[in-house]
């Protein structure tokens, strides 16, 4: 278990500073792969996770070193905070530590770690990237260089209750009027649609969806299009105009999304994948009664927020061609199952969505098609700034102070100045 695992993000201020003291240099430190993987060794693997998912991880480590008997992995577990994760990375990395050689990185961190030159790329092992989801692999591309793999997945979606819910909403009108209907047909319902809407990154990721509906994207350099003012009008307006959202939700986080879905109080909840495995869990209110999309968008490509794990390479690793086979190992699709039915993380290699998957697992069958949605927040080294801003005037719109077309106006030209140093 960790927290802050969907999406898993870092709180991190002061990254530019950090960035400037290791250097600017794009792929800095890429030595060569150092000791021969056919060698006896011993690796590090700096990762998060407890309970399942540390479990999960000591599995794989065992298969691995079964297969690879000269080479030895060590677990350096770090915090389950993902903001304390971060940073004991950067203490290592700015003291040019060679270890951890194997880094499981958040989808928004290599940009960042690379621009500091603290990745190796990856580029000399001549990885398929085919191979994954087409959004994820996005998130370990800076400057034309593939700087990681994805190991699993995560995409924000929407669940809906197909008791109550006949089919699957096509247009954001039409999951306001099935708020609507849901709401007249069980009193008991205490809202139409649950969000993270407080003031933090899922706000940013649930900002994702909803610009996606109408056509817009979180795109720095053109913030305060049509399209995205549609899509954050909509967003405040499930909540003063057409009343399916509550108040609170400016003040909601996953947990309390994750409380009305599981407590059957809602007929739609925004959430991450791992709500399904608990939604069809014994004595669950919605067992049986669960379904996931991507956030509908009528004609338009949905965007279902991209969170998730890459795994990466440290620049000062003496055991990189060791680290290459550990992670080709981690992203085999036999491993890659056994890891979402122990722990619930989400393949990120397409191939292991399979018959052998669906039979332990039945519901990664409907998780599959939003990840296929999956849309990335910006990957640039000053995202962790950029969010700050968008936290702010989502805050600021979802709380009733200020129209969409006047905050992403105001917001627009101080996104593009951060983004354009990168």
């Amino acid at each position: 278990m960790r927290i802050g695992t969907y999406p898993r993000w870092p709180l991190v201020l002061g990254v530019a500073g950090v960035v400037a003291l290791a250097g600017c240099g794009v792929g800095g430190g890429n030595k060569s792969s150092g000791t021969s993987a056919n060698a006896k060794q011993t690796i590090v693997f700096a990762t998060q996770g407890l309970g399942a998912e540390g479990d999960a991880s000591k599995a794989a480590v065992a298969g691995f070193e079964k297969a690879h008997p000269k080479i030895t992995v060590k677990i350096l577990t770090l915090s389950p905070v993902s903001n304390n994760a971060y940073q004991q990375l950067q203490q290592r990395f700015v003291a040019k530590s060679g270890t951890p050689d194997v880094i499981t990185s958040d989808v928004i961190w290599p940009a960042t770690f690379a621009k500091a030159g603290w990745l190796a790329p990856l580029d000399s092992f001549h990885p398929d990237t085919s191979r994954f989801f087409s959004g994820q692999v996005q998130s370990v591309r800076y400057k034309g260089k593939t700087y990681g793999v994805p190991w699993f997945i995560n995409a924000e979606g929407v669940y809906y209750r197909t008791d109550l819910v006949p089919s699957p909403p096509k247009t954001p009108q039409q999951l306001v009027s099935d708020a609507k209907a849901a709401m007249k047909k069980d009193p008991s319902l205490k809202e139409g649609l649950a969000f993270e809407g407080d003031k933090y990154e899922g706000a940013v990721t649930a900002l994702v969806n909803f610009l996606g509906a109408y056509g817009g994207r979180l795109d720095p350099a053109n913030l305060d299009s049509p399209q995205n003012v549609q899509g954050l009008q909509f967003m405040r307006d499930t909540i003063y105009k057409y009343g399916i959202a509550p108040k609170a939700v400016t003040g909601w986080q996953e947990s309390q999304v994750q409380s009305a879905w599981l407590s059957g109080q809602t007929p739609f909840a925004m959430n991450w994948p791992y709500i399904f495995s608990l939604s069809e869990a014994k004595g669950s209110k919605v067992k049986g009664r669960t379904g996931w999309i991507p956030f509908p968008a009528g004609s338009n490509t949905p965007q279902a927020a991209l969170g998730g794990d890459d795994l990466v390479v440290n620049a000062n690793s003496t055991h990189k061609a060791a680290a290459w086979e550990f992670i080709q190992y981690l992203s085999s699709p036999k491993v890659q199952i056994e890891r979402a039915v122990a722990a619930g993380d989400p393949p990120a290699v397409t191939a292991a969505y399979t018959s052998a998957l669906y039979a332990r697992a039945p519901y990664f069958k409907q998780e599959k098609a939003v990840f296929q949605d999956a849309s990335p927040r910006p990957v640039n080294p000053a995202y962790p700034k950029i969010s700050d801003q968008l936290q702010t005037m989502l805050s600021s719109v979802l709380t009733g102070q200020e129209q969409a077309k006047a905050a992403l106006a105001r917001t627009g030209p101080q996104v593009k100045s951060l983004a354009s140093g990168g």
